[in-house]
């Protein structure tokens, strides 16, 4: 059977030393905003663009970039990591459905949660979480050590001179 992948971007935003997270209806678990990239769109647009759509706010990236000299490139923002999610498993074992997800980790300037793209959570639906919050909330251990640390990288980088995208 074929697989077929697509590419996903997904951003942990911090404030004030918290990430915003939001119970996923289907899926039933806690997560940052994301989604697929589209057509033509780079992974860092993509995480930037669902944020503002997700939450409505203007993402800063904390994300290096190469140091290379290239005559007919440049180099892209670079995810925090870059994870492979199973989605469709068959009960033979079989996968035919994979994301490929460019994480990243953003500041962003309030916790003023406002949607503005269509179909999106309610603003009710997100609750900003310390890395304490984290731990004693009964989430996901990937969730917990994606947020935590992103809230560790992004304070890290503030005042630091480090360029955001």
């Amino acid at each position: 059977m074929e697989t077929t992948r697509h590419f996903t971007a997904t951003t942990y935003v911090v404030n004030d030393g918290a990430t915003a997270l939001h119970k996923h209806d289907r899926l039933g678990i806690h997560l940052p905003p994301g989604g697929h990239v589209e057509r033509d769109e780079l992974p860092h647009e993509a995480a930037i663009r669902e944020v503002r759509e997700e939450i409505g706010l203007e993402a800063e990236l904390v994300a290096d970039r190469a140091d290379v000299e290239t005559p007919n490139g440049r180099p892209l923002p670079e995810p925090a990591h870059q994870l492979l999610y199973d989605i469709d498993v068959h009960p033979d074992g079989s996968v035919s459905h994979q994301h490929i997800d460019h994480l990243y980790y953003a500041r962003v300037p309030s916790r003023r949660i406002d949607p503005n793209g269509d179909g999106e959570a309610d603003a009710e639906a997100w609750s900003w979480y310390t890395p304490e919050e984290l731990r004693a909330g009964g989430f996901d251990a990937d969730v917990i050590a994606l947020g935590s640390e992103a809230i560790a990288t992004v304070d890290d980088t503030a005042g630091s001179g480090r360029s955001g995208v």
